[in-house]
């Protein structure tokens, strides 16, 4: 993905479990921008551990119902699971770069005790919106990485060379740098935007 890619794809909210589900990412998008303002590393290390959290969750209660109704998942365990493991290996890499403090990893601990218990119940109770809220949080994280390369390009984020981690993953060429890096994290959740909202409109 280029580094002009379109950053206005933006699911309309329709109905009231739309409506939960965009209020509720800018709420917590309201709260990252207070925290974290523009230091996108951080940002990205806390976020990422909340993303990686609803594709293990969905994966787990797909393959639970697969089990329970004996039928096939479609492909569902297999995507979400997949997402999880892309969305840790986000988290991976920006440890590396914004190499988090001990409160910051303490944060981590917190926001992955809560959230991974709240994103289970919404999900037990309604899986479609819990679909449509990781296909706006993934909406935000797009934008995020856009304004987190817009601040490399325009020199006020040092373009460090890419953590090993992340060449080694994403397959980057050895003398990668940060904006590689985001490039790449960028498409990944492009990707997971349009899955998740997908999810959703086939569960409506």
């Amino acid at each position: 993905m280029s580094a002009t890619a379109d950053t206005t794809i933006h699911h309309d909210p329709r109905g009231l479990s739309d409506r939960f589900a965009f209020r509720f990412t800018k709420f917590l998008r309201f709260l990252a921008d207070v925290f974290f303002a523009k230091r996108y590393g951080h940002r990205a290390v806390v976020l990422e551990t909340v993303a990686a959290v609803p594709g293990m969750v969905g994966g787990l209660l797909q393959h639970l119902k697969a089990l329970r109704l004996i039928k096939d998942d479609n492909g569902w365990v297999h995507t979400l699971l997949d997402e999880a493991e892309n969305e840790r290996m986000h988290l991976m890499t920006f440890i590396e770069i914004a190499k988090p403090t001990g409160f910051e990893r303490l944060v981590i601990f917190v926001t992955q005790l809560v959230f991974y218990n709240l994103y289970f119940f919404i999900y037990l109770f309604s899986a479609r919106t819990a679909h449509r809220i990781v296909g706006y949080f993934e909406e935000e994280a797009f934008y995020s990485y856009t304004e987190y390369l817009a601040g490399i390009d325009n020199g006020e984020h040092e373009n460090i060379p890419a953590p090993a981690i992340a060449i080694k993953y994403w397959k980057l060429p050895p003398d990668a740098r940060l904006r590689d890096v985001v490039i790449a994290v960028r498409a990944d959740e492009a990707g997971h935007r349009d899955v998740n909202h997908r999810f959703a409109d086939e569960l409506s």
